[in-house]
């Protein structure tokens, strides 16, 4: 095989190693049994497949069934200039790669941090060697290295109207996508666990770790805030099918400092 994918994170990597760094890293996990590994031949012949579903029109949602690995939704925003495909899953067969191109071609491909790094560089070469675009901060990550591999930091901007941001927080690299034309123009959000939608459709999270619980301060959580600040956006969608429906700018706010209210102790005659 030429690369190797974490059965637990679903990234993949140029070879086998002890252990995945990015599950024994704090902000994942190993199995208690130990680091496994699979292909996509296996992922295959056990009957993996993608399914590729609208969410609104203009964008699209992208997952294994089963869910490979963490089981992130990626999403593909598509444009008059060209698509971009956003955290991209752990598996993809030629059956994926046909639905993907009647949409439109693919002009890169980002994932908003570490976890969502899935197998981005099978996906380049399938979709013609498009750009992979990983964040400068988070690149020592990167399992699997090849010529498809962009750095960028601060701001990207791959197609007209759709722009990446890099406010950090869950990670030092970690991204959102701001795409000017979602929500029927009014706005949309793709924000990984970078900013997370919650079940309540109502409120977001900010964390180092979810599945841990390591939150992170009052201080940064207000910088991931205020790095939408610029961009106007009403719908919010975080990278497991979760979506904060209307008035998102709004709910990142008042979740930033509530999460500040909380941290700083404001509201410990609560506990």
């Amino acid at each position: 095989m030429s690369f190797w994918i974490c059965a637990t994170c679903a990234v993949e990597h140029s070879e086998q190693v002890e252990v995945c760094a990015i599950c024994a890293d704090e902000r994942q996990w190993v199995p208690a049994d130990g680091q496994h590994w699979t292909t996509l031949d296996e992922l295959s012949a056990a009957g993996t497949s993608v399914a590729v579903e609208e969410v609104e029109p203009g964008l699209y949602g992208v997952t294994s069934k089963p869910p490979v690995g963490i089981g992130q939704q990626s999403m593909l925003v598509t444009t008059a200039e060209g698509n971009l495909l956003w955290d991209p899953i752990g598996y993809v067969d030629d059956d994926a790669v046909r639905r993907i191109r009647e949409l439109g071609d693919v002009v890169g491909i980002v994932a908003s941090h570490p976890h969502m790094y899935g197998v981005q560089v099978e996906w380049s070469h399938r979709l013609g060697n498009v750009p992979v675009y990983v964040s400068e901060p988070d690149a020592h990550w990167v399992a699997r290295q090849d010529a498809a591999i962009t750095p960028w930091t601060g701001v990207l901007k791959p197609l007209p109207g759709v722009t990446i941001i890099q406010p950090g927080g869950h990670f030092p690299g970690s991204a959102v996508v701001h795409w000017a034309d979602g929500a029927e123009g009014k706005g949309v959000v793709l924000s990984g666990d970078t900013i997370f939608a919650n079940p309540d459709r109502t409120s977001v999270s900010f964390m180092r770790s979810y599945p841990n619980r390591i939150p992170l301060s009052g201080a940064v959580v207000d910088r991931v805030a205020k790095a939408l600040d610029p961009y106007e956006f009403d719908r919010l969608y975080n990278n497991f099918g979760s979506v904060i429906p209307v008035d998102a700018k709004a709910v990142v706010r008042r979740s930033a400092d509530r999460h500040m209210a909380w941290t700083s102790g404001e509201y410990d005659h609560l506990t």
